[in-house]
């Protein structure tokens, strides 16, 4: 269906640009947030920096439309609680 009027063209091309630019966002807390477990699975040093960053993104994307803001409180929940147990793990072993 091609669009016929301006103003919908251009929300058109808006929108096409919002939607690549919270594709990247979101991408980009899944990146931090696979790298805060696995570090943190691996006793690594700077876990707690790839959490913080993860949780600095999550807030960000929250901040704005990218992200619901309870979505990016359950992901932090879950981030921190995979975290923990990696961590407990590694202490029991």
């Amino acid at each position: 269906m091609a669009l016929r009027h301006k103003s919908a063209q251009k929300r058109h091309r808006q929108s096409l640009k919002r939607r690549m630019i919270n594709r990247s966002r979101k991408s980009t807390i899944k990146t931090f947030t696979k790298k805060a477990v696995v570090a943190a699975t691996t006793n690594a040093a700077d876990a707690q920096e790839f959490q913080r960053k993860a949780e600095s993104l999550l807030d960000k994307a929250a901040k704005g439309s990218t992200m619901h803001k309870n979505t990016a409180a359950r992901k932090k929940s879950r981030l921190a609680k995979a975290i923990n147990r990696a961590n407990a793990a590694n202490a029991a072993q």
